[in-house]
């Protein structure tokens, strides 16, 4: 059933690369709002509940809840905890026995372990999941941060992870702002929804971040410009992907397409996803140009192959990537000792999606892997 929880949650979402990092790193420093690391709930879970079998049943709601505490990428999210208690603390501070209470349990025993009353979540591809996310928790609040798709995807071409060529990279971003369209206004209208816009945010951010405290009914403080010297973002920061959040705010990365994307990228972007960047309120400057279909198709297999074949690479994803391909092992052994069934199964979005291994985190396709033999690793010392 619905959880409206006395502090509300608060969920920081928007398409990679747009900046949905430095606000989680903002409000992660005021002093009544606990945000821990990036956790992909949502996206690796929630269309595959199903899986587990009757969560009132306490072995399947155990195995859920242990998937869920030991599958951060960040282990704990940092917190000194007793591997041999944890889930059970969790468990117990769950509103209810279902995800979203398992949801709301881990968050509250983070919010406990830094001492602060409220807790918020930064997973960008929480976008896909706003309405089942609404009906978990009603008066949770949502904050939007957009940028510039062009410069965003010039982020996810030169990045560690994501699309790999301009054609894929506009596709991605134009798919993000179309998910939540119907989300905008209906929650905006209840005062549960604010777009932030990145460049605003890092010209003036005093004034972009007073507005956000003020959105969430908090004070603001000056003590959150100070994200940069935190643990989490000076581990980020020491990193070629988020190396920016080591430094205290700037708006250097403005404009970056003009120079990083050739003139012909920057006209394939206008055709893919230009009516997109101008309903978010950005300029097209040049002509479109759609690639062949020929064309198409080679830009999408060459990035399912890069993507597979550098995820053991420079800074690469191969740890987050096992442990995503061993939850989908432990769903298929659950299949097998009939805990759910692929005939009776509820389609959920995003199940059937072309682009489903995409939208629940998977950083390449199993296509790819298998093509690409690549073995799985689940210790590492890379910062995600």
């Amino acid at each position: 059933m619905p959880l409206n929880l006395e502090e509300r949650p608060i969920f920081m979402i928007g398409a990679e690369r747009s900046g949905t990092t430095l606000v989680m790193a903002l409000l992660g420093c005021h002093s009544r709002i606990a945000v821990p690391e990036v956790v992909w709930y949502y996206p690796r879970f929630y269309p595959y509940l199903h899986t587990y079998g009757d969560l009132s049943i306490e072995a399947n709601f155990r195995t859920l809840a242990q998937e869920m505490v030991f599958g951060l990428k960040t282990p704990f999210w940092g917190m000194q905890v007793n591997p041999r208690t944890i889930v059970d603390e969790v468990i117990e501070l769950a509103p209810e026995r279902s995800f979203a209470g398992l949801y709301a349990g881990m968050h509250l025993r983070f919010a406990q372990y830094v001492n602060k009353p409220r807790w918020g979540e930064k997973t960008p591809h929480n976008l896909y999941f706003v309405g089942p996310m609404h009906n978990d928790f009603p008066n949770a609040q949502f904050i939007y941060i957009t940028r510039d798709g062009r410069d965003a995807s010039v982020d996810y071409m030169e990045s560690s992870f994501g699309p790999t060529n301009i054609y894929c990279a506009a596709d991605s971003w134009k798919r993000c702002w179309n998910a939540v369209k119907e989300w905008r206004e209906p929650l905006r209208e209840k005062g549960l929804w604010l777009d932030v816009r990145y460049e605003e945010l890092v010209r003036e951010p005093e004034k972009v971040m007073r507005g956000v405290c003020e959105f969430l009914n908090e004070d603001f403080e000056e003590g959150i410009f100070e994200f940069y010297k935190t643990d989490m973002c000076k581990a980020r920061g020491a990193s070629r992907d988020h190396a920016p959040l080591g430094k205290p705010i700037s708006d250097k990365y403005i404009g970056i397409h003009k120079d990083l994307l050739s003139l012909r990228d920057q006209r394939i972007f206008a055709a893919v996803a230009g009516k997109e960047l101008e309903e978010a309120g950005y300029v097209n400057t040049v002509e479109p140009e759609m690639p062949s279909q020929l064309m198409i198709n080679k830009y999408i297999e060459f990035d399912g192959r890069v993507r597979a074949a550098t995820l053991d690479g420079f800074e690469g994803h191969i740890v987050y990537e096992s442990y995503n391909d061993w939850l989908i092992d432990q769903r298929e052994e659950r299949r097998k000792k009939g805990l759910w069934s692929p005939d009776t199964a509820p389609k959920i979005f995003p199940t059937g999606d072309q682009n489903e291994e995409y939208i629940i985190g998977q950083r390449a396709s199993d296509k790819w892997k298998k093509h690409f033999s690549v073995k799985r690793r689940y210790v590492g010392d890379v910062v995600l």
